[in-house]
């Protein structure tokens, strides 16, 4: 598919019919709406065992799709308020407003995770929280440019170059919004285990005491 403007991105993520790509922190995102998480399993050949991780603008966008008590949301709060935005996804208890395609085998837990990134945040606070992956087949490397996800996946919409760099221009993003990962590296995965964290992905990110 070709790339598109950021109006016509966000359309297409609502709509739930296409695949997006879009800059993120740390390797680009490809997304899709929660109920439509389907086509992402398809498009990457991905076992239904790995589950997707849902990516919101801001933690209070995620919060209605975790359960927990008052005394575990003010520990995942106080985690939040020292990486988010940034590097981290913390596996939970989901609610019961997860759709179970975001983690068909297990819909009672949930990745959820904010990026450190202007124009992912600007999207995701267009369209809502969306399930996302790394792009790539499963089991190999995350693509890291616009131009290589286009050949891997065309049926995928991507921003165009153009669009990046209006970007940069417009919000004088600094540093300003790569074509490629800033990190290229996946996020640190923390998962609540009901007495601490279980570090599942070592990223960036380091949680002390966990």
């Amino acid at each position: 598919m070709p790339q598109v403007a950021l109006t016509d991105l966000i359309a297409a993520a609502r709509t739930g019919e296409t695949l997006i790509s879009f800059p993120t922190d740390t390797v680009p995102a490809l997304a899709a709406r929660p109920d439509r998480a389907a086509l992402i399993f398809v498009a990457k050949q991905r076992s239904q065992t790995k589950p997707l991780i849902l990516m919101g603008a801001s933690l209070a966008d995620l919060w209605s799709y975790v359960a927990g008590s008052a005394a575990e949301r003010a520990v995942w709060q106080a985690i939040a308020n020292q990486h988010f935005p940034g590097a981290l996804t913390l596996v939970l208890p989901a609610s019961d407003r997860l759709p179970p395609e975001v983690n068909p085998t297990d819909p009672t837990s949930i990745g959820i995770r904010v990026p450190d990134c202007a124009i992912a945040c600007e999207i995701l606070a267009k369209t809502g929280p969306l399930a996302t992956t790394s792009v790539n087949l499963s089991g190999e490397s995350p693509l890291l440019t616009i131009d290589a996800i286009n050949t891997h996946f065309p049926q995928v919409l991507t921003l165009s170059t153009t669009e990046v760099e209006m970007w940069n221009r417009l919000t004088q993003t600094q540093p300003p919004i790569s074509v490629t990962a800033s990190l290229g590296m996946p996020s640190t995965v923390a998962r609540w285990t009901g007495t601490g964290w279980e570090i599942l992905r070592q990223g960036s990110v380091v949680l002390s005491g966990s």
